[in-house]
């Protein structure tokens, strides 16, 4: 039997708070998105 490296990864706490702040901020700005579109008819309200 061959020998195997189980060797666990381990992920930065700092890491996983970015990546979760990165969500936040994207999901903010779909419904911002959504919001906009619902009240002035417009993507990108004022751009013609």
């Amino acid at each position: 039997m061959a020998n195997q490296n189980n060797s666990t990864r381990t992920i930065d706490p700092e890491k996983v708070t970015a990546e979760r702040l990165n969500g936040y901020a994207a999901l903010f700005g779909c419904i911002a998105l959504v919001g906009a579109y619902v009240t002035t008819g417009q993507i990108i309200p004022g751009f013609v």
